[in-house]
C-alpha cells in the first residue's frame, strides 16, 4: 500500500511555493486582477515556471521537464487553492502537458515545461474524462469551428484542437478569435474559441490524448479543492477565535463548535481522497477508481466549506473586500470542472460493477 503521508520533499516544496504566494498572491492583489481586463498573473506565472521549474514538473527530464511526479504537481495545487491564485497551472501544467506526453511530442512539451508558452486544451471545462467532447472540421491541413468553456484560453499561445478526424491539432492562438465568456470564477475564466481556417499540426490522436488529459485534470483538480476547503477552515476558525460576542470568543459556542468540528471532519477525509489520487496517478494503479472517489467527494466538501466560511464570517464575509467570495466562486466551479460529483459517482458505480438504486 501506498503512502499517502507527505515526503519531505513534498513538505519543502509546499513551503516554497507557499513563500511565493505569500509575497507575490495576496487577496488584494487578486480582487484587483478580477476587476480588471487582465485576470491572469503572468508575472507570478513566469515566478512559477521560469524561476521554480514548477510548469514542467510532469515531464520527463529528458524532455525538458523536471521528472516529478503527480504527487509533487498535487502538493503545488493545495497552495494554488489556497491562494485561489489567478494562474494557468492546472490547465497548462498538468491537462495540457498530459495531452501531450501521450502525443510525444517533444518541442512543445519542452516549451510548456519551460513556462515560454502557455497551453490549453480546446475541450470545454465542463467535460469528465469519460464525456462525449466537441470536435472542429479538419479540411487541408486548416481547422474551421467553434469551441466554448475553453478555460484559460485568453492566457493561452497554444491551444490543442480535437477534429473530426480523429486527430489532435495544436493552433497558434494567435490564430484564432477568443471571445471570453461570463465566468462564475473570475481567476480562471473561460472564453469561446473560433477558429476559421486556422492553421495546424497534428499532433496524434486526440481520443487517447484527451481522456488521458482529463482524468489527471480531474484528479488532480481535488488537491485545489482540498487547498481551498483547508483556507476556509483555517481562515473562518482564526476568525471565530477572535470575534467576540457577550464579552466570549465566538468560537467558544457550542452550536459553532459542532459545525466546525464536522467540516474538519469532512476537510481531512477530502485529503485523503486528493492525495490517493494523486498516488493513484503517479504510480498507474487503480487510476478510474481513485479518481472518481476523489471527484464523488471533493465538491460538496468544498462548496461546503466556503459556504461555511462566508456565513461564520458573517457580515464582513459578505463584503467584497473579504476574500471568501473568491473561495466559493472557485469551489462552485469546480464543482462542476472535469465532471459532476453525481456524473463521478455513476462512473465509479459502475467501475465497481455497483448497479443504481
Amino acid at each position: 500500500m501506498s503512502d499517502l503521508l507527505y515526503s519531505e520533499e513534498e513538505e519543502a516544496l509546499r513551503a516554497a511555493v507557499r513563500d511565493l504566494l505569500t509575497d507575490h498572491c495576496d487577496a488584494a492583489g487578486v480582487i484587483a486582477r478580477t476587476e480588471s481586463d487582465a485576470p491572469h498573473d503572468l508575472s507570478l506565472w513566469k515566478s512559477l515556471a521560469d524561476a521554480m521549474g514548477l510548469a514542467g514538473l510532469l515531464v520527463p527530464e529528458a524532455q525538458g521537464g523536471q521528472g516529478a511526479s503527480h504527487r509533487e504537481v498535487a502538493v503545488v495545487l493545495e497552495e494554488l487553492g489556497r491562494a485561489v491564485a489567478p494562474v494557468p497551472y492546472l490547465t497548462s501544467a498538468v491537462v495540457a502537458t498530459e495531452a501531450l506526453l501521450a502525443c510525444e511530442v517533444d518541442d512543445l512539451l519542452a516549451e510548456l515545461a519551460s513556462g515560454r508558452r502557455i497551453g490549453a486544451l480546446a475541450v470545454a471545462l465542463n467535460v469528465a474524462p469519460d464525456g462525449a467532447f466537441k470536435v472542429v472540421r479538419h479540411e487541408d491541413g486548416t481547422l474551421h469551428g467553434e469551441l466554448t468553456g475553453i478555460a484559460d484560453a485568453s492566457a493561452a499561445d497554444v491551444l490543442l484542437v480535437p477534429a473530426d478526424d480523429g486527430g489532435l491539432y495544436a493552433v497558434d492562438a494567435a490564430a484564432v478569435t477568443v471571445v471570453p465568456q461570463v465566468s462564475l470564477d473570475l481567476t480562471r475564466p473561460v472564453a469561446r474559441v473560433v477558429l476559421e481556417g486556422a492553421a495546424a499540426r497534428r499532433l496524434g490522436d486526440a481520443e487517447p490524448a484527451v481522456r488521458r488529459a482529463l482524468r489527471a485534470g480531474a484528479g488532480l483538480l481535488a488537491s485545489e479543492q482540498f487547498g481551498l476547503a483547508d483556507w476556509s477552515l483555517t481562515e473562518t476558525v482564526r476568525y471565530l477565535k477572535e470575534r467576540k460576542q457577550f464579552n466570549r470568543p465566538v468560537g467558544g459556542f457550542q452550536a459553532l463548535k459542532h459545525r466546525l468540528a464536522q467540516l474538519w471532519l469532512e476537510v481531512v477525509n477530502l485529503r485523503a481522497a486528493a492525495r490517493n489520487a494523486a498516488d493513484a496517478l503517479a504510480t498507474g494503479e487503480d487510476v478510474d477508481v481513485a479518481v472518481a472517489v476523489a471527484q464523488s467527494y471533493a465538491a460538496p466538501v468544498a462548496v461546503h466549506a466556503a459556504e461555511e466560511a462566508l456565513q461564520l464570517h458573517g457580515g464582513l464575509g459578505m463584503t467584497w473586500e473579504h476574500p471568501v467570495h473568491l473561495y466559493l466562486k472557485r469551489a462552485k466551479a469546480d464543482s462542476i470542472a472535469y465532471g459532476s460529483a453525481g456524473g463521478h459517482r455513476a462512473a465509479l458505480a459502475e467501475l465497481v460493477d455497483l448497479r443504481a438504486p
